[in-house]
């Protein structure tokens, strides 16, 4: 789909099905559907450990290992990404 395709399909509200936006949307809908009416707690937290693993993971294999490079594509210093891949066991 092109770009002047995709902003109209966004002026008019229309969903694109193929963005992460959405795909995060659909997750978190089908995640309150499934807590059946209960409280959600700590969703904040659950949303950036459910998607920050996996981000790092497919941007360390784009930039094959390299910290560097890896850390300008996230827009985050090195010692960051560091830090946050000890913390997944990513290191």
């Amino acid at each position: 789909m092109n770009a002047t395709r995709k902003a109209d399909k966004k002026a008019r509200g229309v969903p694109l099905h193929n963005g992460l936006g959405y795909s995060v949307r659909r997750a978190l809908e089908n995640y309150f559907k499934d807590l059946d009416g209960h409280d959600a707690r700590n969703l904040y937290d659950l949303v950036i450990s459910q998607v920050e693993k996996p981000v790092f993971e497919i941007v360390l294999r784009q930039s094959r290992g390299n910290l560097t490079k890896a850390s300008q594509m996230l827009g985050m210093n090195r010692a960051t990404l560091r830090t946050r891949l000890r913390k997944y066991g990513l290191e």
